[in-house]
């Protein structure tokens, strides 16, 4: 029988020490794996213990909710960098107003214009 070496362990996939192939966890209270394409016998004592640390880049599995967590991370950091026009808001009377753009309705239609008072925070839009 092999004993258990780093060489055929990675991470959590076991290989067989004599011909490479990939072998299957050993079911119940048998300790021995046996490959299928060798016959070579390995003892797993201790295998199941050890702990496996993985990690994955931030877009290796795409959802929904990621992407929805991408684009409201997008308009936070879009928003600091708002036009200003010179605009009265009719809360206020301020004379400056920010503003930013969005195609909401269809494309053969005007984008909308978000309008925000510097001053006091009034909201408005106004389809173009």
């Amino acid at each position: 029988m092999s004993t258990q070496g780093p060489d055929n362990i990675i991470g959590s996939l076991i290989f067989c020490p004599e011909c490479g192939n990939l072998l299957d966890m050993a079911g119940g209270d048998d300790d021995i794996l046996l490959c299928n394409q060798c016959s070579c016998a390995f003892r797993t004592a201790g295998v199941e213990t050890a702990e496996v640390v993985t990690t994955s880049s931030e877009r290796a599995f795409q959802s929904e909710l990621k992407s929805k967590r991408h684009a409201v991370q997008q308009s936070k950091e879009s928003k600091q960098a708002r036009a200003i026009i010179q605009e009265k808001c009719p809360n206020c009377g301020h004379h400056e107003m920010e503003y930013h753009t969005m195609q909401l309705r269809s494309a053969d239609e005007g984008q909308t214009v978000f309008y925000n008072c510097k001053k006091c925070g009034y909201k408005y839009s106004v389809n173009n």
